[in-house]
């Protein structure tokens, strides 16, 4: 019985393991996956080019490393199905595929004036080419691969739905389930694996979270959409933020018909030209981003975008108005307000680079104080820069409102303002300086610059006490660095006290160590001196280096030189004369007249 028992087991093991041959179970970390040919191969810096011509060389190497090629000269069409899949490559084959046509869509989507209509036809068609490539990688990968597998293949596919009805602009409720229903598996996976795995769950739901507050705006179910989505990144994204891009240019443009006039400082100046509505009302949303409530929360980097699409929205609007002027012809009036009103979109564009400017110099204190590991630490030297970059911006800003002839009390009260925040930015500057000087080891110079600088803060402090308009943020500032120059000032002092006391006691230590013969050094002996003692080559224990045989180079010696003979009897000797002895030369008739 014990042997009949034995046998039928060990045929049931062998059933069991032959079903496995049979019917492998493969496994794929498709996220992880994605991501690192994502990131390593242009989608970091948003080149789908890039990466669809990876997708296409990877593609090559699959199929000619599987001997899946579809004929050698004529096209043969080879089908993908579940026999077909022996092993874990025809799986990549089929993502790699899907992920081909999605890159060529999204390439046509970042056009530089975006798709007409033949592209967005032709970019809707490769998009539903990834559609039908990520539900046969999805079916396949419910036969052929794990659990695991199975529910992340799931996930791309309906990601990939989901993104065709986003681009169609229909269907909003089919594309709502599509993303939520990934959104859900990704969830779910992000509870369980390495730490890796849960960091890019987490990522990709929250790139599928502003799709879905788009998708429920749509519908009507949800009146959540708003300007801060567009800062956030991955490549989940690109055609959603296209998307909402597209949705808030359409409403600036309709804002635009509404605005006629630009407020600044108490004028009012008419605009006519289309373009520069659009271009100020732009730079005029990103500025409420970065003055809103939930400006707080924006890292730097980001505020520091924010401020370079300012930049370039407002340099928009002044080439527009520039273009109007070179075509105003002699129309005096209208010269006048063009000019009127390139000067106040100047200001502000000056405005907002000295904000941009003091948000550098934060970001570089920050960096001065707390030393993060792999970070440069700033040097007093980079603040300086910034300051002195800083005081001209203010001092060009100053320049162009005091420019013109009939100036109103908030031009008057805003040179006020500026003449203040030079001030303060000169004791900040006189500040940082001293501390230059005082990182060099000079004492008297960063003592006084200290003094310097403590004088300017107090000077500003008190005409902020006097001006109507009291920035509590700027005074605030000023007496803090009140109190620094204060103390290191007093720490400047102490040191050049300190270091005139231990100056005798380090001129009589250095006193103490000169000597007539130079340097006292041990003699090194070696061991050709030593012939009579032995000693071992290698060296002892107790001795750190090993012995050596003889000095290499050789010392230089003395040798004696060969004695140097000086003839000083040649001048006074008298030769005979040897004339008798020289040949003489026969002339003949004619040369004798011409001597």
């Amino acid at each position: 019985m014990g042997k009949e028992n034995q046998v039928s087991d060990m045929q049931i093991d062998g059933q069991i393991s032959n079903s496995d041959l049979a019917n492998p179970k493969f496994s794929i970390n498709v996220l992880q996956l994605l991501k690192t040919a994502q990131m390593q191969h242009g989608l970091r810096h948003g080149d789908y080019t890039r990466y669809r011509r990876y997708c296409t060389a990877r593609l090559r190497r699959l199929y000619k490393s599987l001997k899946f090629t579809h004929g050698r000269g004529k096209y043969t069409r080879r089908s993908i199905s579940e026999s077909t899949v022996t092993e874990v490559r025809f799986l990549h084959m089929i993502l790699y595929t899907a992920e081909r046509a999605w890159s060529h869509a999204m390439e046509k989507r970042q056009l530089p004036d975006g798709p007409n209509a033949r592209q967005r036809i032709y970019l809707i068609g490769r998009l539903r080419k990834a559609v039908k490539w990520a539900t046969l990688f999805s079916q396949l990968c419910a036969i052929k691969g794990d659990s695991k597998t199975s529910l992340e293949a799931e996930a791309y596919a309906s990601y990939m739905k989901g993104t065709l009805l986003f681009e169609q602009d229909q269907n909003w409720d089919t594309a709502l389930k599509h993303f939520k229903s990934s959104r859900a598996v990704y969830e779910e996976l992000g509870k369980y694996g390495d730490l890796e795995n849960q960091v890019l769950c987490r990522e990709r739901v929250e790139e599928l979270e502003p799709s879905i507050r788009y998708c429920l705006h749509k519908i009507g179910a949800s009146n959540s959409l708003t300007p801060e989505l567009l800062h956030m990144e991955g490549p989940a994204l690109d055609l959603f933020r296209a998307k909402l891009e597209a949705v808030m240019a359409e409403a600036r443009s309709q804002q635009a018909a509404s605005m006629t006039e630009f407020h600044w400082l108490g004028h009012r100046f008419p605009i006519s030209n289309a373009k520069t509505r659009v271009s100020i009302l732009k730079a005029q949303d990103l500025e409420k981003d970065l003055h809103g409530p939930a400006a707080d929360s924006l890292p730097a980097e980001k505020k520091l975008a924010i401020f370079d699409k300012i930049f370039t929205a407002y340099h928009e609007a002044r080439s527009s108005i520039r273009n109007d002027l070179v075509t105003a012809g002699s129309a005096g009036n209208m010269k006048d307000d063009l000019n009127g009103l390139d000067k106040a979109v100047s200001a502000v564009l000056g405005e907002r680079t000295i904000e941009r400017n003091q948000l550098l110099i934060r970001i570089a204190k920050s960096k001065l104080t707390k030393q993060e590991k792999n970070e440069k630490a700033t040097k007093p030297e980079e603040l300086v820069r910034l300051y002195d970059l800083l005081l001209q911006n203010v001092a060009d800003l100053s320049d162009l409102i005091s420019s013109g002839r009939d100036r109103k009390p908030e031009e008057v009260s805003f040179s006020e303002e500026c003449a203040l925040k030079s001030l303060a930015f000169r004791a900040e500057r006189c500040f940082y300086l001293a501390k230059s000087y005082s990182s060099a080891g000079k004492r008297t110079e960063a003592y006084a610059l200290y003094g310097r600088a403590r004088s300017l803060a107090d000077d500003a402090l008190q005409k902020l006490q006097v001006s109507s308009d009291k920035d509590q943020t700027l005074i605030k500032d000023l007496k803090m660095l009140y109190n620094d120059c204060r103390s290191n000032s007093c720490i400047e002092h102490a040191m050049v006290l300190m270091e005139e006391e231990k100056a005798p006691e380090n001129l009589s230590q250095k006193i103490s160590t000169i000597s007539l013969t130079g340097s006292h050094k041990k003699v090194e002996t070696y061991l050709m001196e030593k012939l009579d003692v032995y000693e071992s080559a290698v060296g002892g224990s107790n001795v750190k280096s090993v012995p050596r045989i003889e000095a290499f180079p050789p010392a230089f010696q003395t040798i004696s030189r060969n004695p140097i003979v000086l003839d000083i009897a040649y001048n006074f000797v008298d030769f005979p004369s040897l004339e008798n002895r020289m040949k003489k030369d026969k002339k003949g008739f004619i040369s004798r007249l011409w001597r």
